[in-house]
């Protein structure tokens, strides 16, 4: 079990990154739509591959930040009598439904999604629309976001089985995680001291040549 909860760290060490790394594009895709606009505005020029850029980026943001989604037990849970069971029964309905049915499904959009994939790259399928983009980058987009999402299912899944036999605690229990207004207003509280504490050495020193 110790080599599958290891298998289950890497997993999500992976997904975490990539999620940290693919939610920038959201920042990307504001930046290119808010551009667009004020060119198509001010001077009245326009492309198609600009609309299918902010297409692209959803679509990636979308699919690979969907198995850092999971990771971090965000996805939407609508249920009436799920949260009234004992938090061992909780677990067990979770390892019944990824096993039966998020697996599968996974795993069956993988095997579904490569050949569209591959027909267009074999094709250099483009953009029906007037100076539209090639196809094949959007669509690979599907096979690697459920291959991931597949991946942290089984990591999700090693989780609770592990939690069923007493060796971690619970895994759905949600993180706590600090804002990222907060992380800003810690990375600047620590420059400002770090430059006070320059300050007094380089004021010590300055002193200390004087006398």
């Amino acid at each position: 079990m110790q080599g599958l909860l290891q298998l289950s760290r890497g997993i999500d060490w992976l997904n975490e990154r990539v999620g940290r790394t693919v939610i920038w594009l959201v920042l990307v895709a504001v930046l290119i739509s808010a551009a667009n606009a004020i060119v198509r505005k001010a001077f009245d020029v326009s492309s198609n591959a600009w609309l299918e850029v902010q297409w692209y980026l959803f679509s990636a943001v979308f699919l690979l930040c969907a198995a850092y989604t999971l990771l971090r037990n965000e996805h939407v849970r609508i249920d009436v009598l799920l949260h009234r069971l004992p938090k061992r029964t909780q677990i067990w309905v979770d390892v019944f439904g990824f096993v039966f049915f998020m697996v599968p499904f996974v795993l069956l959009m993988v095997y579904l999604s490569w050949p569209v994939f591959m027909r267009a790259f074999v094709s250099g399928e483009m953009s029906e629309n007037a100076g539209g983009l090639i196809r094949w980058p959007v669509y690979l987009l599907a096979p690697i976001g459920f291959a991931l999402l597949t991946l942290q299912a089984v990591s999700e899944l090693i989780k609770r089985i592990a939690f069923l036999k007493g060796l971690i605690d619970d895994p759905t229990r949600k993180k706590v995680q600090k804002t990222a207004e907060e992380e800003l207003a810690e990375a600047i509280r620590a420059q400002a001291e770090r430059e006070l504490a320059e300050e007094e050495v380089a004021l010590g020193t300055a002193n200390g040549g004087k006398k």
